[in-house]
């Protein structure tokens, strides 16, 4: 069973790529039953984790940010460099964990922020990189090694707000 930090940090994760469109209402759900699991507790997290998955993409869009606000995290709506940022962080954590390729990783990154986020635009180069290893002299390995680099670093600097951006109405 993961710690109620992991499991908050997880939980955090899902809901920030939910809200820029990275991950499905469902995954959401499913990160705020495993967050209950694992000792996090608030009302508005339990009533999230009650959810069906039919009735995820109409519920979470309202019971998320007040779950998260309840334990003390986070909501990011979809614009805002800070809500960027954070998927950035989220996606970093997630490719460190096996669950995405480098250059996969890369590609989400460039594709979504092109060169204009300051946090990722040495993310977006290395996906560049990965399109001409064929001309150049440098190997996937090679590659591969600076992306983990760069995803280590954002997830070692979470630099998340304590407060929630986005209270509850």
């Amino acid at each position: 069973m993961m710690s109620t930090e992991a499991a908050a940090i997880a939980f955090q994760d899902h809901a920030t790529l939910w809200s820029v469109g990275e991950n499905s209402a469902s995954n959401v759900v499913d990160a705020a039953c495993d967050a209950l699991v694992a000792g996090l507790d608030s009302p508005g997290l339990r009533i999230l984790a009650a959810c069906t998955r039919a009735e995820a993409s109409y519920d979470v869009p309202d019971l998320l940010p007040p779950a998260l606000y309840e334990l003390g995290l986070t909501f990011y709506p979809y614009a805002g460099e800070a809500g960027r940022e954070a998927a950035a962080r989220a996606l970093a954590r997630r490719m460190l964990a096996g669950e995405l390729e480098p250059s996969e990783f890369t590609y989400r990154i460039h594709q979504r922020y092109g060169h204009e986020l300051p946090l990722t635009a040495r993310l977006a180069e290395l996906d560049d990189e990965y399109d001409i290893l064929e001309y150049g002299d440098r190997t996937v390995e090679e590659v591969n090694a600076e992306v983990t680099a760069e995803a280590r670093r954002l997830a070692a600097d979470p630099r998340a707000p304590t407060a929630p951006t986005d209270t509850p109405s």
